[in-house]
């Protein structure tokens, strides 16, 4: 079985429960995905599956990827290729297809996104900082403060927390709950938020059960 598969955030939703109460979703689209390279240790040096989501033509995409979906046979592109480990490669064949059948309800699983860019960003809003007096004269409403160091070690420590970039990068969310799958629409409705922005794509792992 596939350690994962691969999909795109649709938006954010809440369903009623059995109870009665309101769950906040995200509602995933996940898969169909193809198989288009299934990875050996006697190949590769370790087993995986590369799958592909989201199907494009194969004009739109770089020839070195053309030709390799073409060795794969297949005769569509994909927008989004990525690969996932799995124990018996043997069990699979370029071109099948995996679904939302894959996952269970009330499984937990791992979404790898990316998360939204806010651009440029200062203290305050990329990492909390209070901010400064809002008194008469103050200068320090949203500065971040001195940064210097005494004599030693005379320099700003790396990881200090200052302005710049604020998300736009890979993140992932674990432990989250598959709440409800709907198959005929290959949608997942996972219980909390998913990084990224609507139509970002998105995947989605397995979590290892401890032994």
């Amino acid at each position: 079985m596939s350690n994962g598969i691969l999909g795109r955030k649709l938006g954010m939703t809440g369903v009623f429960a059995k109870d009665g109460q309101y769950v906040p979703v995200t509602v995933v689209e996940a898969g169909p995905c193809m198989i288009t390279q299934i990875k050996t240790v006697a190949t590769d040096g370790y087993d995986a599956l590369q799958l592909g989501f989201q199907v494009k033509l194969l004009k739109r995409v770089n020839k070195p990827q053309a030709g390799h979906l073409k060795k794969a046979g297949s005769s569509r592109g994909f927008s989004f290729i990525k690969e996932f480990p799995v124990n018996n490669p043997a069990d699979f064949q370029c071109g099948q297809e995996l679904t939302v059948n894959l996952f269970e309800t009330g499984e937990k699983v791992a979404v790898t996104g990316t998360t939204k860019g806010r651009g440029f960003a200062g203290v305050i809003k990329r990492h909390g900082f209070s901010g400064g007096r809002k008194t008469h004269g103050s200068r320090s409403q949203r500065l971040p403060g001195a940064i210097g160091q005494m004599s030693w070690p005379a320099r700003v420590v790396p990881g200090k927390k200052m302005p710049g970039r604020y998300g736009n990068r890979r993140k992932t969310v674990k432990n989250l709950e598959i709440f409800d799958i709907r198959e005929k629409e290959n949608l997942l409705l996972i219980k909390g938020a998913v990084p990224g922005s609507t139509n970002g794509f998105v995947q989605i792992k397995k979590i290892a059960k401890p032994a």
